[in-house]
């Protein structure tokens, strides 16, 4: 299992905090189960949050250049010095 980025941790935080703070005050509950209620609905909402923040791609592993042997190095300058040959246009 991939564990959280920092973007992700940060983002859930954020939303849980703001996401309680208003619905606090916009629904002005003082009883106990209001706020459990509330506070449960604010982590729920963080933790969708957090799933949903893209996260970066391993990157490919690249493969490693061919060792230059006394073999290849004359194939090599013959393809350097070759001129670029361009299409014949219309």
């Amino acid at each position: 299992m991939p564990r959280p980025t920092t973007a992700q941790i940060a983002y859930g935080s954020v939303t849980v905090v703001f996401s309680t703070l208003a619905m606090l005050l916009l629904s002005r509950t003082a009883s106990g189960v209001g706020v459990a209620v509330i506070a449960v609905a604010a982590l729920g909402l963080g933790l969708l949050v957090a799933m949903t923040v893209p996260t970066p791609e391993p990157a490919a592993p690249s493969l490693p250049a061919p060792p230059i042997t006394p073999e290849r190095v004359p194939a090599q300058r013959a393809a350097l010095a070759e001129p670029v040959r361009e299409p014949a246009g219309p």
